[in-house]
């Protein structure tokens, strides 16, 4: 892991988030990007289903929508549009998903972003006694549990696949 001082200025707000928060887990820097679940379960070495995504949808309304799905799923827009009353929810683009988070996609951790995002935690990550989430940047992940997550995320858990 690499030293504090040495880690991109997304993986020490990540990391002094975890901190103030009281939660164990603090971001570690991979020896080579992870940016999709497959790369980073490999590299931590865990199930796919371990790692937690945080991808970042648009509402119809144009509002940000992140929802942490477990590795091993994919959304279900339709779904999870119904569960948060808007028409429809699209994916971000590059370029909204930065605005919105501060973060690049690949990267993107639960925390850490400007102002707060509603986010919908998916239900199947609360079988993982330890689950993985993004620290800010592609290179960064840390450990956390799915109780964790919601209190972290003020995220709302739902069945998202």
């Amino acid at each position: 892991m690499a030293n504090l001082a040495s880690m991109h200025a997304n993986c020490v707000a990540v990391d002094a988030i975890l901190e103030s928060a009281g939660v164990a887990g603090r971001v570690q820097v991979l020896s080579e990007a992870a940016p999709t679940a497959a790369s980073a379960a490999a590299l931590v070495g865990v199930e796919v289903g371990a790692i937690a995504n945080s991808l970042i949808f648009t509402t119809a309304e144009g509002e940000p929508l992140l929802v942490m799905t477990s590795g091993a799923h994919r959304v279900d827009t339709a779904t999870v549009a119904a569960l948060v009353g808007t028409a429809s929810l699209s994916r971000a683009t590059p370029e909204f998903v930065l605005a919105a988070t501060g973060q690049r996609i690949g990267g993107v951790a639960p925390i850490g972003h400007p102002a707060p995002i509603r986010t919908v935690v998916d239900v199947a990550l609360e079988a993982f006694p330890t689950i993985w989430a993004a620290g800010g940047i592609p290179h960064a992940v840390f450990p956390t549990t799915y109780a964790e997550l919601l209190h972290l995320t003020g995220g709302v858990p739902a069945e998202v696949a």
